[in-house]
């Protein structure tokens, strides 16, 4: 098709289209929604992190006014047990939806109240008397594989939920001048959207359906066909409708034991029924993110040449066997060798179960850890060799050249310059400069130390690389309306996804609408998660506004009386003729003749990738560290990711400034802790240490550009890249500022106890080895690929 030179939309600054809404209050969340009838459910949950129910009265509770009734695990016809989020690791244990015989955790839902309002129900839920026997409790989940520890599934016979330990093969550390070992903790960490979980289950439905939920969650299709699977629902029967949703990083996509019940209570008393988590309920119900202790050894010649890996990875489920405990056995696993050469690794991982909040999916989900495992380390080494960590990172990288290339746990890593962003990394941040002023406050022993901490990562985006749906609808007026399968709660979907279309078709901006989020206005989809949105969202959009493109030429064509051949699209989005400038059409014109003869210029396509890609980066982050008091205080962050080709750099810069926060805090503040009864206490913002705008400063962010070649947008992910090369360069950057003293690693997150204790302990020459044997449950481990 011949086309007339014109600007493209795509790869400047736009302003996200959907913040209007957002800002002035017009947007609707399921918090707010307005439906005739409605209960409110409030759930009655353990105080106890670990004991036998013996017995439930909710006489009291159901005498209350206002109150419609009270539901424990006998009283609703659902079953025992059902997905955990979206998957089960064991199903042995799996979650039921409320406690039956036994809770697991401080918070586990074991009876749900639904009264006439919110109010009646919180009051009668406190009269439910549970009688409980309380057992010995695990919070740990290294004590947790121990043989003599508390029994969370006693029919099981150990908490160890899953695991896999490395094939028989060549000794990773056979051949190396120098092994360098540590043990790591990365920290269970809140998810805190600022929207919790939240639901409306309405069992009068709509004309269509016998079942209308709405949810707030980032994959209203997976979700509804979840709940049609337990509930042995058909999928044509029920609609799932996501309106605005403030924030998810992963904690809410899936189906949770709570929307469960609130859907099994509705049912039953035939009444819309609605649940709207708390903060208090936040913290101790969506689960937690991360959870991993590491045991690292990395062989290495004197030169600085890594010759293999051992990793043994610990990580906590929780109390059930969900998703959090497959994230080290699978994600951390696949990522374990990061950016670098590594010839042999061996990786083995359990995941044990323990009295605490079940673990999920935050922002990354396993490639957080496994990066922050890996940098660690080779700083690590970097001290141990008296190498430059730039150096020893520039000396082991992967080349250019060996694109696609296949790693040793078997990720197709699809294009990468890992040493692209890292140069330019270094030259945002001055490093040279920076090293110069760490040696002057050294020599001078000035009491506030400058750290200078270096990262560079890769991670995995769209895992799987599963199908996803778009459309693309010119409608008579000439304007357009766009559809996908994802599902934003923050992205800027409306934007990305209007820019393709736009830019495709020529229709300007404002004239193209987006739906998104309702399961019976968009036939399927994926939804958002491990940051698949652009990359399959995307090209299937843009696939369907080509479709769409083709029919229009078709159209003017017949109106121009002209071969469709010669059909171009205009500089102002018009059609006309190649070599006839005066003979134009308007989109308007096309779809009314389209209309005329009973035609519709619709597309609707989905796209598969044939593969995963793989966005990486670098991070160089800058931090004070008074040795005095341990306070760290973050000078500057310089982040440069690369997720391919960028089509809006503001959208981009976005997902970069989030994910640096939540990156930041997980370094220096953030830890979900528990006392040794396995009661939360860190179970309000009063203290769960989350950022505000004044402990935060100006992130220094830039992109590099290396497109994929698996889709027609040369997109890759960004949404958590900026999470992923955060936490281990702040983390190094602390440990560097005392590396003087000698100093070699400090546990996440990097408090101010604990940089203070480590420079008693330098300055006292008692510093702790980092490293001690993990844990014996390893040796039993099945082998991975049996």
């Amino acid at each position: 098709m011949a086309e007339t030179a014109r600007g493209s939309i795509l790869g400047t600054r736009v302003r996200r289209v959907e913040d209007l809404e957002l800002i002035t209050g017009a947007s609707t969340f399921v918090g707010n929604l307005a439906v005739d009838g409605l209960l409110h459910a409030v759930f009655v949950r353990s105080p106890l992190a670990h004991g036998q129910v013996l017995g439930i009265d909710t006489a009291a509770a159901v005498s209350m006014p206002g109150v419609v009734a009270v539901f424990t695990a006998a009283d609703l016809d659902l079953p025992a047990h059902h997905f955990h989020r979206f998957m089960v690791l064991n199903p042995a244990m799996a979650r039921p939806p409320l406690a039956v015989d036994r809770v697991r955790f401080a918070g586990e839902a074991v009876a749900v109240v639904v009264a006439e309002s919110r109010a009646a129900a919180v009051d009668a839920a406190e009269l439910v008397e549970v009688d409980y026997d309380p057992l010995r409790v695990v919070v740990d989940p290294e004590q947790a594989l121990e043989p003599d520890s508390e029994p969370q599934f006693p029919e099981h016979g150990s908490n160890l939920a899953a695991g896999l330990r490395a094939a028989d093969g060549p000794d990773p550390l056979a051949g190396a001048d120098v092994v360098v070992r540590a043990r790591m903790v990365n920290q269970r960490l809140a998810v805190v959207p600022m929207e919790g979980d939240a639901i409306v289950a309405d069992p009068s439905g709509d004309e269509a359906h016998e079942l209308v939920v709405h949810l707030a969650t980032q994959q209203p299709h997976g979700v509804r066909d979840q709940l049609c699977e337990v509930l042995g629902l058909e999928r044509e029967r029920v609609r799932l409708i996501a309106p605005h949703v403030g924030g998810g990083f992963g904690a809410k996509a899936g189906l949770l034991a709570e929307h469960t019940v609130v859907i099994g209570a509705a049912r039953a008393l035939g009444c819309p029924v609605a649940w709207v988590q708390t903060r208090s309920e936040n913290m101790v119900s969506m689960p937690h993110g991360r959870g991993q202790v590491a045991y690292y050894e990395l062989g290495l010649t004197r030169s600085g040449r890594i010759t293999g890996l051992r990793a043994r990875v610990v990580g906590d489920a929780g109390a059930y066997a969900g998703f959090g405990g497959a994230l080290p056995i699978h994600l951390t696993y696949l990522m374990a060798s990061g950016v670098y050469d590594i010839p042999v690794v061996a990786y083995d991982a359990a995941a044990a179960v323990t009295n605490t909040t079940p673990t999920g999916a935050f922002r990354g989900a396993g490639r957080p850890e496994a990066a922050a495992h890996l940098e660690r380390i080779m700083d690590m080494a970097a001290v141990e060799l008296g190498i430059d960590p730039v150096e020893l990172r520039r000396r082991n990288l992967l080349a250019p050249t060996v694109f696609p290339h296949t790693t040793p746990t078997g990720a197709i890593y699809d294009s990468g310059d890992y040493d692209k962003p890292l140069r330019e990394a270094l030259r945002l941040a001055g490093y040279d400069r920076l090293r110069a002023e760490q040696r002057t406050r050294r020599e001078n022993g000035d009491t506030v130390q400058l750290g200078v901490g270096v990262a560079v990562y890769v991670e995995i985006t769209a895992v799987g690389a599963p199908s996803e749906y778009g459309s693309v609808h010119v409608h008579p007026d000439g304007s357009a309306t766009v559809s996908a399968g994802t599902s934003a709660h923050g992205q800027g979907h409306a934007t990305s996804f209007g820019m393709i279309v736009s830019d495709t078709l020529g229709i300007p901006l404002d004239r193209i609408s987006f739906v998104q989020s309702d399961t019976a206005a968009v036939p399927r989809g994926g939804g958002t998660g491990g940051s698949r949105s652009l990359q399959l969202g995307g090209s299937a959009v843009s696939g369907a506004a080509h479709a769409v493109l083709e029919q229009a030429r078709r159209h003017a064509a017949t109106i121009l009386e002209a071969a469709v051949d010669d059909i171009e699209l205009t500089a102002d989005g018009a059609f006309g003729v190649s070599g006839v400038p005066s003979a134009t059409v308007t989109w308007l014109q096309v779809a009314a003749t389209a209309a005329e003869a009973g035609e519709e210029l619709v597309a609707g396509i989905d796209v598969t990738q044939d593969g995963s890609t793989y966005p990486f980066g670098a991070h160089v982050a800058v931090v004070e560290v008074d040795t005095d008091t341990g306070r760290v205080t973050p000078l500057q962050h310089v982040a440069v990711d690369d997720c391919g080709r960028v089509l809006n750099p503001l959208l981009v810069e976005g997902q970069q400034h989030g994910g640096l926060a939540q990156g930041i805090a997980q370094a220096l503040w953030e830890e979900v802790r528990y006392d040794e009864e396995g009661q939360p206490v860190t179970s309000t913002l009063a203290d769960y240490r989350i950022p505000s705008a004044a402990d935060l400063f100006g992130f220094d962010t830039a992109t590099t550009e290396t497109p994929t070649p698996l889709n027609p947008l040369g997109a890759k992910g960004i949404g958590e890249s900026a999470t992923i090369g955060s936490t281990p360069a702040v983390q190094n950057a602390v440990v560097d500022a005392l590396g003087h003293l000698g100093v070699r690693h400090i546990d996440l997150p990097c408090t101010p106890e604990r940089v203070w204790r480590a420079v008693q302990d330098a300055r006292a020459g008692c510093l702790a080895d980092p490293w001690r044997e993990p844990p014996a449950a390893f040796a039993d481990l099945p082998v991975r690929g049996s």
